[in-house]
């Protein structure tokens, strides 16, 4: 019986993973180390309060620290790694500080792209490259739609506009692949991902967290903005199935796959209702801030091309999703259990679901 990773873990050489101490980029890690798939990261220093530092992942695989606006850097490390595969996860993944440095973040999500497509699709040991943009790479007109692959890439915003310019990075890297015969090029565009670990600025759930264990005050933006939030492993998984459904079926035309959950966006007013529920004896107070930023309202995604071409779904509604992270932190806060083994146990029970 065929199990995710087998394809992988028959390619000659390591896979490697660009900003592997970001917080997807250490689950990523972790899920790869369970599979038994040969991993190498690159990617700046983790910050102090990161999953990374959490669960205690320095050293544990063979990583390089750098910046992938250099591209004499990523070249060197890709002379030193003769990676079979890259996930390119490193970027600059936050609305708000895209705002304050717009520049470094067009630095970073658009010729940092570049940067590693440049390499990757010039390096023979390298079949695929997939590179992982956003949600918000689609054109946004604020109404309720759920975007599909084809729909018209564009973005108002510095970040998301920095991820619709990726999104022509990879497509013009994509053809010089063809005139180079180098690897597949691929998008992945992901909902808004959540779980245990992530402390990242601004984003609701980490905000929630800070506030009920650190008081620290909770600002809402927007507390009817939807958005298509889904359990890391679930994505991932699907970036797993992605590659291995390239490496099977090299002819298929197929570049680009949506993930995100199957039923409708919820609100972040939904979200604010798990957590008083799931935080009985903590009274959830914020107060809402209108920061006069171009922040859509309404976002979804089809994900019904990876359902049908990879026989991806996700494993968890989003309610769940929530509530997964909600329990991680309250082990790791309350119970003092530690960052990786929740982290481990979340995914052994992701992989025996999935090979059952």
């Amino acid at each position: 019986m065929e199990r995710v990773g087998d394809h992988l873990r028959s390619l000659n050489g390591p896979v490697l993973i660009t900003g592997h101490t970001g917080f997807k980029g250490t689950w990523l890690s972790l899920l790869f180390e369970n599979l038994k798939i040969p991993t190498v990261g690159l990617s700046l220093p983790a910050t102090h309060d990161s999953l990374y530092v959490r669960a205690q992942r320095g050293g544990k695989i063979p990583e390089f620290f750098g910046d992938i606006t250099s591209l004499e850097y990523v070249e060197k490390v890709f002379n030193q790694v003769n990676p079979s595969c890259v996930i390119h996860l490193a970027a600059q993944s936050l609305v708000l500080p895209s705002y304050k440095n717009p520049i470094s973040t067009f630095s970073v999500n658009v010729m940092g792209t570049a940067n590693i497509l440049e390499v990757a699709t010039q390096y023979p040991s390298v079949h695929i490259t997939a590179c992982i943009t956003s949600d918000k790479v689609y054109e946004n007109s604020g109404k309720s739609q759920s975007f599909s692959e084809t729909d018209k890439i564009g973005g108002k915003d510095p970040y998301s506009a920095s991820k619709s310019a990726a999104e022509s990075v990879i497509t013009a890297w994509r053809n010089l692949a063809k005139e180079r015969n180098g690897s597949n090029v691929l998008s992945y565009r992901a909902g808004n991902v959540i779980g245990g670990g992530d402390t990242s600025q601004d984003r609701l759930i980490p905000d929630i967290i800070r506030k009920i264990y650190f008081a620290q005050e909770l600002v809402i933006r927007n507390q009817n903005a939807t958005r298509p939030w889904q359990h890391v492993l679930d994505p991932l998984n699907g970036y797993i199935l992605g590659i291995e459904h390239c490496l099977k079926m090299a002819n298929d035309q197929t570049k680009a796959f949506n993930f995100g959950p199957y039923e409708p966006s919820m609100s972040v007013n939904e979200i604010l209702v798990i957590a008083r529920d799931f935080f009985k004896d903590t009274k959830l107070r914020f107060r809402t801030q209108d920061l006069g930023k171009i922040e859509e309202l309404n976002l979804s995604l089809d994900s019904y091309k990876a359902n049908y071409d990879l026989g991806w779904l996700p494993k968890y509604n989003q309610r769940t999703a929530v509530i997964k992270t909600f329990e991680w932190w309250k082990s790791n806060l309350e119970k003092g259990e530690s960052a990786s083994m929740l982290c481990e146990n979340d995914i052994k029970g992701f992989i025996d679901f999935n090979n059952s």
